[in-house]
């Protein structure tokens, strides 16, 4: 957990499911890509093809109502800001924290509330369900979605709001190096700098960054 002047959205579970069967190492990775790479390779088109079209409007000197509402969704207030905001970040970095935040998807979050990500819940009027653990005496509350792709969808659309990856967004507009932009994920978790190392080494073990090849937005 993020402690000290951070903006705190996510808890890592390493709860099990323990109504899945017995797997081998093999068979629980081959079953995560199954269920999450297909939604991450269709979130991130979408969100490529938006980035490229009102990047392709705004070049063109023009703007529309609809820019205008990203704005205000993307907390933007200029262009370059709105940009910074909707370009996706690489797959290999999505699916790597999918990885160590779901346990490859045998987490009790996965299983009950399809939440990859680990994000929390500060809104009682939203879908959500109760951590096992507690911090203190206050009951931690996560997310909980309708898919893996709407916990795909909201996982980058944190990203491309909260202040607390400021620097990530900026980083994203200069490099397409996930190696890199994980350096810049160290308020994703109270694990702070070594957050980045655990994702790198996750990406590069398991070859996460193949999925990168020829996809990743400019």
């Amino acid at each position: 957990m993020i402690i000290s002047g951070a903006i705190s959205y996510y808890f890592t579970s390493t709860t099990k499911d323990t109504e899945l069967p017995p797997m081998t190492v093999q068979e629980k990775k081959a079953r995560f890509k199954s269920l999450i790479i297909p939604a991450v390779d269709t979130v991130y088109a979408d969100l490529m093809k938006q980035y490229s079209d009102i990047k392709s409007t705004l070049a063109a000197g023009k703007t529309n109502k609809s820019i205008e509402k990203l704005k205000v969704e993307y907390k933007a207030t200029t262009d370059e800001e709105l940009l910074m905001a909707l370009k996706p970040h690489p797959k290999s970095i999505a699916i790597a924290q999918a990885a160590m935040e779901s346990s490859w998807a045998t987490s009790r979050f996965f299983k009950k509330a399809y939440n990859i990500f680990g994000v929390w819940s500060f809104d009682e009027d939203e879908p959500r369900i109760a951590a096992l653990q507690k911090r203190g005496d206050k009951t931690i509350w996560v997310k909980k979605y309708s898919s893996i792709e709407a916990s795909v969808y909201d996982y980058y659309r944190t990203l491309a709001r909260s202040h607390a990856f400021d620097d990530f967004r900026k980083a994203k507009m200069k490099t397409n190096d996930p190696f890199v932009l994980v350096t810049k994920l160290d308020r994703y978790s109270e694990k702070g700098s070594l957050y980045g190392e655990e994702l790198t080494a996750i990406i590069k073990f398991n070859k996460f960054d193949q999925y990168d090849a020829k996809t990743t937005a400019n």
